[in-house]
């Protein structure tokens, strides 16, 4: 806990910083204390963006962000901002940011943590953005603009990488400096969110941030188109967030079309990027073949897009099966999944007929172009991989809507109060999911509380590999484990050597270094050979 308030203490001036230099520049187009530090971390993610398809986002410019960003903090006397808020909302901050901190320093759950986030965090640290880099690992393509933040942070400030800690700090300053109490419901959920940089968290603040501004008539048009389309780039299946401020600015505002600028300028950014990391513009989506000599083969596409569908139904059907569903077998069996994942999925699409049916009562054009937005994200999310994680901020839209103007401070706060107890139970506590939701597949990678958390946040250490060659890509290999997050690059998992070998392909270097890329080539029989020991040599 107390590294991760070094963090804090490091980080919040640092943003808060960049946020006072951008006012200065550009106006006051951001009020309040967690604005400026949200065009902060805005600012910073498209500058290491730009920055990573040349260096690697490495500890001397981390040290220059913190020089410059702490530097602005005190030049614009920005602190004292700091002590009137924290002077009038001392004991609702300093306790709840006790317990963000409590929750972030537990040990990391999240599977993709393991799989995805440090991987892409290490890559982007050390390397910096790769091109064709999906085609070592297919889900490294991803390079999610959060952990594009947080790689940059990663070396003195957060090695942990409990950035979304800070995420829900700089929220919880939101709620408190607009005393938009219906807020606290949400932060117990959220907690389970921040012992892993996942883009979830983000986009969910974030959304919920900007769906607040645009309730409270926040005219700002380009600003908010901007910081719509950060959010789509953190996580593409937020589409409904640009589509809803695009139409609100044109149909409430009134705004002429030049508020986009800004923020197609970022889209431009986020399409390039996916191109020169996947070869697509929209990963994992086969849109726009290009015909690049990185993109990654076919086969590993399609067999993507078969785990997709198959992840739908939580993996209990087989994908030959689904294919044999007629179009009522298709919804049936997706609303009535064994486990907890059928509730969820009843649960979203009642959320949907509720929020069509309050459009209806309230008659408020703002509900039916948000209510229309969310609609079109469902759609393709059905249509494309109907996972429940793709559509979970929608419950939290729902109630926002539902109770922004209904639910009282005190209510709030004792909704949150209980709450967080019982999923403080849940996090410490693990053995008890695993008896009483056994369907909570998580739940089994849940290690509790320890004492040791107090002074650092729990995380792994495995650091057990071997290194291989194959032509001209030398590679490590983790030793009976599946994810291979501490191996030192380039690292490949099991898993997709396997899907490798399946589909007689293997990567290779694009030039004669890492930073020139990757793309694949067919393998002799004689490599195929050579893999296959090297899969029997590593089965966990």
């Amino acid at each position: 806990m107390l590294y991760i308030l070094f963090m804090l203490i490091l980080l919040l001036p640092t943003l808060l910083g960049f946020g006072a230099i951008l006012r200065n520049i550009f106006g006051d187009y951001a009020k309040g204390i967690a604005m400026q530090i949200v065009t902060g971390i805005f600012f910073i993610t498209i500058v290491y963006t730009v920055l990573a398809f040349f260096i690697p986002l490495n500890f001397y410019l981390e040290i220059a962000t913190l020089i410059i960003g702490i530097s602005a903090f005190f030049y614009f006397k920005t602190y004292l901002q700091i002590w009137d808020f924290i002077r009038v909302n001392s004991l609702l901050f300093i306790s709840i940011s006790l317990l963000i901190i409590f929750f972030g320093a537990y040990y990391p759950f999240i599977l993709d943590h393991f799989g995805y986030y440090v991987p892409t965090i290490k890559w982007l640290s050390e390397v910096g953005l790769v091109k064709g880099i999906s085609n070592l690992d297919l889900l490294l393509g991803q390079n999610s603009l959060w952990h594009i933040f947080q790689a940059g942070l990663s070396h003195f400030s957060d090695p942990f990488l409990r950035i979304n800690v800070l995420i829900l700090i700089v929220y919880l300053i939101y709620v408190l400096e607009k005393k938009s109490w219906i807020h606290f419901i949400f932060f117990p959920i959220l907690f389970l969110f921040i012992q892993s940089p996942s883009p979830d968290l983000p986009v969910i603040v974030l959304s919920l941030i900007l769906l607040n501004e645009v309730f409270n008539d926040n005219k700002k048009a380009g600003f908010l188109f901007a910081l719509s389309i950060f959010i789509f780039a953190i996580k593409p299946t937020m589409v409904w967030m640009p589509i809803f401020i695009f139409l609100y600015n044109l149909f409430i505002l009134k705004s002429n079309l030049k508020f986009t600028f800004l923020g197609i300028s970022i889209l431009l950014l986020f399409l390039f990027k996916n191109i020169w990391t996947f070869g697509f513009p929209i990963f994992p989506v086969q849109f726009l073949d290009l015909g690049f000599s990185w993109n990654p083969n076919p086969i590993l596409l399609q067999n993507s897009s078969e785990m997709a569908i198959m992840k739908t139904y939580d993996m209990q059907y087989s994908f030959a099966e689904i294919q044999q569903f007629s179009r009522f077998d298709y919804v049936k069996n997706w609303l009535f999944l064994q486990g907890i994942k059928s509730k969820i999925h009843l649960a979203f699409l009642l959320s949907l007929i509720i929020f069509f049916v309050f459009a209806i009562i309230k008659k408020s054009k703002l509900i039916w172009i948000l209510f229309l937005s969310i609609f079109i994200k469902s759609v393709l999310v059905l249509l494309f991989s109907a996972q429940y994680r793709f559509f979970f901020e929608v419950f939290f839209i729902l109630i926002f809507v539902l109770f922004y103007q209904l639910l009282s401070k005190r209510f709030s706060l004792l909704i949150f109060s209980t709450a967080t107890i019982f999923f403080a139970a849940f996090l410490s506590f693990p053995n008890l999911v695993k008896v009483y939701l056994p369907s909570f597949k998580l739940g089994n990678f849940m290690s509790g509380f320890s004492k040791n958390q107090f002074i650092k946040p729990s995380y792994f250490e495995y650091e057990k590999y071997k290194t291989h060659q194959l032509g001209n890509l030398k590679f490590n290999m983790v030793k009976d484990y599946i994810f291979s997050f501490d191996t030192p690059l380039p690292a490949i998992s099991p898993q997709f050597i396997q899907e490798d070998l399946d589909a007689g392909i293997f990567p290779q270097l694009k030039g004669t270094t890492l930073k020139e890329g990757f793309i694949w080539r067919k393998i002799s029989d004689q490599e195929k050979e050579q893999l296959k020991i090297i899969l029997k040599d590593y089965s966990p």
